[in-house]
């Protein structure tokens, strides 16, 4: 048994109702950030990219697929890594669905990753998903967009992610790092070498702006379990790393 109130249904009814009324200031909070979002300044992209993709050799503007509008996933997936991060592809389980209706909304959608285009389209087989996956294996993208990490910025202690510098170098005798690192077939510091976040781009009279960028827990809302544990009668309720790829769950 759980330690829980219980009550009537008139008892619940009230408390939902008040919950109700904390749950819409939310969500107009919501809205406001959201307006927040779409006011910063659009910042030209001066720099070339080029990324390899399924239908070959692409620059940022070709990842637009004739839209205006571009939301890249900077998933983890380094060059010597075996398989991708077990959190982004955690996040990943829910991008094909929606990518039909963002391109129906003029938003084009891909994932970028550091490692060759070949191991990603072996993982996103084994995976089965079929949302685009861009490889800046041969590109700055993922440096110049915060998401990777030089071995002279891990070394110096001055890695800049979420907006912030720090030193990262502690994090590599922490056993949760350990595990999801082992994960993804790589060791902790090339691990966290890599890191999560998405971008959004626009395209306007041929020149591409970037207009924003989120981190670490940023890119909590893209998690889609989480939105329906946040709804469940436990919660989250986590006690360490318990998500797995979703073919690794046991009986799965």
């Amino acid at each position: 048994m759980t330690d829980h109130s219980v009550g009537t249904r008139e008892d619940w009814l009230a408390a939902r109702l008040e919950l109700l009324h904390a749950e819409k200031e939310l969500t107009r909070r919501g809205d406001e950030l959201a307006r927040l979002r779409q006011e910063l300044p659009w910042v030209p992209i001066e720099k070339e990219y080029r990324f390899e993709t399924d239908q070959g050799g692409a620059s940022l503007i070709d990842l637009f697929e004739g839209r205006s509008q571009l939301v890249v996933y900077h998933f983890m997936f380094g060059p010597d890594f075996t398989a991708g991060c077990p959190s982004c592809s955690a996040i990943a389980d829910g991008f094909s669905g929606s990518v039909v209706h963002l391109a129906n909304h003029d938003v084009a959608f891909t994932a970028v990753s550091r490692a060759p285009l070949a191991k990603l389209q072996d993982y996103k087989r084994r995976m089965g998903w079929s949302f685009p996956w861009a490889s800046s294996f041969d590109s700055d993208f993922n440096y110049d967009f915060h998401t990777s990490h030089t071995e002279q910025e891990w070394q110096s202690g001055a890695v800049e992610y979420n907006f912030a510098t720090a030193d990262l170098r502690p994090s590599e005798q922490s056993p949760g790092l350990i595990e999801i690192a082992k994960g993804a077939g790589t060791d902790p510091v090339t691990f966290r070498k890599e890191g999560p976040g998405m971008s959004a781009f626009a395209l306007e009279d041929g020149v591409v702006f970037h207009t924003y960028s989120a981190y670490g827990r940023g890119v909590d809302g893209l998690w889609g379990m989480y939105s329906w544990l946040d709804r469940a009668p436990l919660g989250r309720n986590e006690s360490g790393i318990w998500w797995r790829r979703h073919d690794e769950y046991a009986g799965g």
